[in-house]
């Protein structure tokens, strides 16, 4: 750990040491959960990202600061809704005071608190905190992350699928759509589209982010018992370092395949720390994908995908019997194991910081209610390697 053990071993203490005495004389005593809270907010530093609108023209805003700290609050409690946040602050003076407002009276309405949550969507406010806080403890510390987890997890939202469009043009000139199988005679093959992961090889990451559908829509999967989950709603896929502790993060539509997310991902990562390793199930089993992780100095580890191929099949089923009969584990199976910290964050996500409250609709906001929830869950995570 280096650097970063040093430096959160040194924020631990000052908060032990200064922040909670002093607390525990101006409030009433703080419990586990607040505390927890207090830790987080001192981490973040989230007032130091918003701007200071004192000064401007017209009416003046409630606090943006005391709002933000209420939305983190808000994940760390996992409380539903933002009306069920507003009764909580008015009923719980340590949590008030904690936000930043000493009354009641200051404490604003729910339609202040959804307008301000429409300001932090728009300029990505958690993205940029949660982008800073990597930074900080990783890159400003030289620290290495050994294991980097890629996974996904499905998003359920309480809004209509987006209806498909067809191509109006297409259409209207007549065009048929083309049929399988050889062509005609005399007829020329048109050649082949170029698939995304391919096409994401001389894109910018701006321009892949771009054309990653986003809209809400029908996504399938098989679970862990091998059973087909339907939902509508989105897929967030993360990078997930050792400790649980999310790199990034982006948001699909719930239909994208997970492997078409892998290089915008990595590249994402990439400008954030180093890693040694890249961990990725069957579904990451693409060729252009595992050479875009080399590019980046990594090793990939994937789980190998037959992909109907009975011969692969038996081959690898027959090596998996070998080891067992020499008495030797696959050292980078070994190391593939620690893929179930994607798992475990995910989950800690979902059940703890707000992923399966999603009460907001477009995939802006949605993926500021959930960024909030990362940037809860990294601190956490953070804070509990020291504890």
């Amino acid at each position: 750990m280096g650097k970063l053990g040093h430096n959160l071993a040194q924020f631990w203490s000052n908060i032990q040491a200064s922040l909670f005495p002093f607390l525990e004389g101006e409030l009433d005593p703080l419990s586990k959960k607040q505390q927890q809270l207090i830790s987080i907010l001192e981490l973040v530093r989230i007032e130091e990202y918003i701007p200071d609108y004192r000064w401007c023209e017209g009416r003046p805003r409630k606090s943006r600061c005391a709002i933000a700290r209420s939305f983190v609050t808000k994940m760390v409690y996992n409380i539903d809704t933002t009306r069920a946040l507003c009764e909580r602050l008015y009923s719980d003076k340590n949590l008030r005071r904690i936000c930043g407002w000493e009354n009641r009276h200051s404490i604003p309405s729910e339609a202040t608190f959804s307008r301000a949550f429409a300001d932090f969507a728009k300029t990505a406010l958690p993205q940029s905190i949660h982008d800073a806080l990597i930074k900080k403890m990783y890159a400003e510390t030289d620290t290495i992350i050994l294991h980097n987890s890629r996974d996904s997890t499905a998003i359920e939202a309480r809004e209509k699928s987006a209806v498909k469009q067809k191509d109006p043009e297409a259409k209207s000139k007549g065009k048929k759509s083309a049929k399988r199988g050889r062509p005609t005679k005399g007829e020329e093959k048109p050649p082949k589209e170029l698939t995304r992961i391919e096409k994401q090889k001389t894109m910018t990451l701006p321009d892949m982010l771009k054309d990653l559908p986003s809209c809400c829509d029908v996504g399938t999967k098989k679970n862990s018992k091998g059973n087909c989950v339907r939902w509508i709603g989105y897929k967030l896929h993360i990078d997930t370092a050792d400790g649980c502790v999310p790199i990034s993060a982006i948001l699909t539509s719930a239909s994208v395949h997970d492997s078409q997310v892998a290089i915008p991902l990595a590249t994402m990562t990439a400008g954030k720390v180093l890693n040694f390793y890249d961990l990725m199930d069957a579904a990451y089993d693409v060729p252009g994908i595992i050479a875009h992780s080399r590019s980046l100095d990594h090793v990939p580890l994937v789980d190998k995908n037959p992909r109907r191929d009975k011969a692969l099949a038996d081959e690898l089923n027959a090596e998996v019997k070998r080891q067992k009969m020499i008495h030797m584990e696959d050292p980078e199976k070994i190391r593939y194991n620690e893929r179930t910290t994607a798992e475990r964050a995910n989950s800690r996500l979902k059940d703890d910081f707000g992923g399966r409250n999603v009460r907001v609709r477009g995939p802006v906001k949605v993926m500021c209610h959930l960024m909030f929830g990362i940037l809860v869950l990294a601190a956490d995570q953070l804070l509990r390697l020291m504890t």
